[in-house]
């Protein structure tokens, strides 16, 4: 049998996807079942129970496809990414076709056209929705919920700054697994911000640093560097702001933070995280 990733494969002893039948062996096949998240955030955990790691999280209106349902928990896949985990099922709801995605770090979602009604839920950069309708400076989405019309973009719609989607994210809490205002973790703000810029990436820094545009000749130096490059240690990604200075979620800060990349370069190293094993440049 190949070597197939876990976090990407939906494939387990007992079942596997549809699509995988010509490469592994399982007792069962499944067609996936595709839903769309329906709460605010939704974890996607290792393992079918509350006290299982938080792998990533799902955001509302992101598509998955669920394989098999047990215990009230979904074994699924992100379609966005292609994560595979177990979500509860009481986050899913049915699949809906998005027209707009939330551009703002955070907003609310509202019964009515009116700023003063309790909000029904908050919403992160990246969540997705279907607009049918316009009241006021209110975008009225499927199920009924008003959003602050500027807070949306359509799907189509491209940041044009990664690095400044990134940079909206300062002082936000560190958090594994994390995508959101609530709390993110390395890669979880490297894929949002490209996200938002209409790049997609894996999840996790190891898969970035195997797939991000290009590596850049790297002898130990930090020279040559320019904004948007990407620095990645084992197991840790940060991208530059300018040819000195690095954003990124860790976990010393706990925290979303602005340091030169020297500084960070030598405390990794000194606590553990060793040496940068590379320095990739998106294709221009």
């Amino acid at each position: 049998m190949p070597s197939l990733d876990p976090r990407i494969t939906p494939w387990r002893p007992d079942l596997a996807a549809s699509s995988l039948q010509v490469i592994v062996d399982a007792p069962r096949y499944v067609e996936p079942d595709r839903r769309s998240v329906a709460v605010s955030i939704a974890p996607l955990r290792r393992a079918p129970n509350d006290a299982a790691p938080i792998d990533t999280e799902a955001l509302f209106g992101e598509d998955v496809d669920v394989y098999d349902e047990q215990g009230g928990w979904a074994w699924a896949q992100l379609a966005w990414d292609d994560y595979v985990g177990y979500l509860p099922i009481s986050a899913l709801g049915p699949a809906i076709t998005a027209t707009h995605r939330v551009s703002a770090v955070r907003t609310h979602a509202y019964t009515d056209a009116n700023i003063k009604r309790p909000p029904l839920r908050a919403l992160s950069l990246g969540a997705r929705v279907a607009v049918v309708d316009v009241r006021r400076e209110f975008a009225v989405t499927h199920d009924g919920s008003h959003i602050y019309a500027r807070h949306l973009a359509p799907l189509a719609e491209r940041a044009p700054d990664f690095v400044a989607v990134a940079e909206r994210f300062l002082e936000a809490p560190y958090l594994w697994g994390g995508r959101t205002s609530e709390g993110l973790d390395c890669s979880g703000l490297v894929q949002g911000a490209l996200a938002a810029a209409g790049i997609k990436c894996p999840r996790d820094s190891d898969m970035m640093e195997a797939w991000l545009g290009e590596p850049i000749a790297f002898d130990g130096g930090l020279r040559n560097l320019a904004r948007g490059d990407f620095v990645f240690w084992r197991g840790h990604v940060g991208v530059m702001r300018d040819a000195a200075t690095l954003l990124h979620a860790n976990g010393w800060h706990m925290k979303v933070v602005s340091e030169p990349l020297a500084e960070a370069a030598s405390r990794i190293q000194d606590k553990g995280g060793g040496a940068i094993t590379s320095i990739r440049r998106l294709r221009r």
